[in-house]
């Protein structure tokens, strides 16, 4: 399929903007597309080539003294709902 026209945008929200209005199709986190998934503002394509995301992993050395800031952060991550 031969495509005219190119969009290149910094952000989620700009990408997800473009794609309500009907700009094309947008490669979107899931949590934020759902809403308007459900309102029928947007549909899903590609479902079955797009793998589910388990979450954020953070790598970080264990055997170093860790910032107050830092551990603050990682508490915080660790126990999101």
């Amino acid at each position: 399929m031969r495509v005219e026209g190119q969009l290149t945008f910094n952000g989620t929200s700009q990408r997800l903007n473009a794609a309500l209005a009907g700009l094309g199709v947008a490669y979107l986190p899931e949590d934020l597309a759902l809403p308007h998934i459900a309102a029928g503002r947007l549909i899903r394509v590609l479902e079955d080539w797009c793998p589910p995301y388990p979450g954020y992993h953070l790598y970080y050395p264990s055997r170093r003294q860790a910032s107050s800031a830092f551990t603050v952060l990682v508490d915080a991550l660790r126990y999101r709902p």
